[in-house]
């Protein structure tokens, strides 16, 4: 049985909260030098990007309406392969420009799929 899209985007959500939540307060400098943060926020970032390539496999239509997906996705898989040249700073970038959006976007897309 197909896992309904809903979850994926709730998998995104939940990530994207988590993320605000470990990075209150925190400017570059204080992430890039706690560990334990970057890494879970580089974490919390692969999900997303993992949740966000399965729901444009089971819902292309769907998906299609989330800006930047194929970008998102690519990060995800920098962080998951490429792991020895992510940069602190994009990381950080991320966060603070696309993170915000892309939680609008999918908040309002749960929204109008009922948020079962």
């Amino acid at each position: 049985m197909q896992r309904d899209s809903r979850a994926w985007l709730w998998d995104v959500r939940d990530a994207a909260a988590a993320i605000e939540q470990f990075t209150t307060g925190l400017d570059v400098e204080a992430f890039a030098g706690t560990p334990l943060v970057y890494s879970a926020v580089e974490r919390k970032f692969e999900i997303i990007g993992e949740a966000l390539g399965q729901l444009a496999k089971a819902n292309p239509d769907l998906a299609a309406r989330i800006p930047h997906l194929s970008q998102i996705v690519a990060f995800r898989n920098q962080l998951i392969h490429g792991y020895a040249r992510v940069d602190h700073s994009t990381v950080w970038e991320v966060i603070e420009q696309f993170l915000p959006q892309l939680k609008t976007v999918v908040d309002a897309l749960l929204q109008q799929l009922g948020r079962d």
